[in-house]
């Protein structure tokens, strides 16, 4: 597996972040939470540093924070996950595109298990 450039995963992070403050449907959800983003910003990198390069980087608890959002739906991950994915492909070569494309539909799909459970689980009432 090839490493990802720091410079590179920089760059994704605060590319991407400068698109979600400007969406219409995401910047709500993120700038009601996001108070400061260089923090932010900086433990994204250290995330995505983790999940491309296992640089073990990141040492947080992304459920929990996830968990306690309000108002957030299974749509507004199917947006982030074309804005991710249209960011990586306009800044990364074709190969590394696809393994931030990949791994972030593999974290959307737990985040989500974690946050709405399983859509067969569910009662039809719910």
């Amino acid at each position: 597996m090839t490493m990802v450039p720091d410079a590179l995963i920089h760059e994704v992070v605060h590319s991407f972040y400068g698109r979600v403050r400007q969406h219409p449907v995401l910047a709500p959800v993120f700038n009601n939470v996001i108070q400061d983003w260089n923090p932010h910003l900086a433990t994204m990198v250290d995330f995505w540093s983790s999940v491309m390069n296992t640089s073990g980087r990141y040492k947080g608890q992304p459920m929990p924070k996830h968990q306690a959002l309000d108002g957030v739906s299974p749509y507004h991950f199917s947006v982030w996950l074309g804005l991710f994915e249209d960011t990586v492909l306009d800044l990364c070569e074709p190969s590394i595109a696809a393994r931030f494309i990949e791994k972030s539909q593999m974290i959307s799909r737990s985040l989500q298990l974690g946050m709405f459970g399983l859509p067969s689980l569910k009662s039809p009432a719910a």
